[in-house]
């Protein structure tokens, strides 16, 4: 996400022709939506995508079950230090 925003920051940069890289060639400046696309790419093939989807989605479902068991009383809570 980060490679499309910084392409859409050297676009609008390139057409107004703001600081240097006014005078860069289009190619130069649309080299970070190519990242974007590489990086998006490598993601999904190599299931990168689907384990963080998967991490965040049992991350949810532990703090739901952690909830339930401390309102029923079989969970002790965590003491701060």
């Amino acid at each position: 996400m980060y490679m499309v925003g910084l392409g859409l920051v050297l676009m609008v940069m390139k057409y107004l022709d703001v600081g240097p890289v006014g005078k860069w060639d289009w190619w130069v400046v649309l080299i970070p939506f190519g990242l974007a696309i590489a990086w998006w790419s490598w993601a999904d093939a190599s299931g990168w995508t689907k384990r963080k989807a998967m991490d965040r989605e049992n991350a949810r479902k532990q703090a739901r079950l952690d909830k339930q068991k401390l309102a029923i009383g079989t969970l002790q809570p965590k003491k701060r230090k």
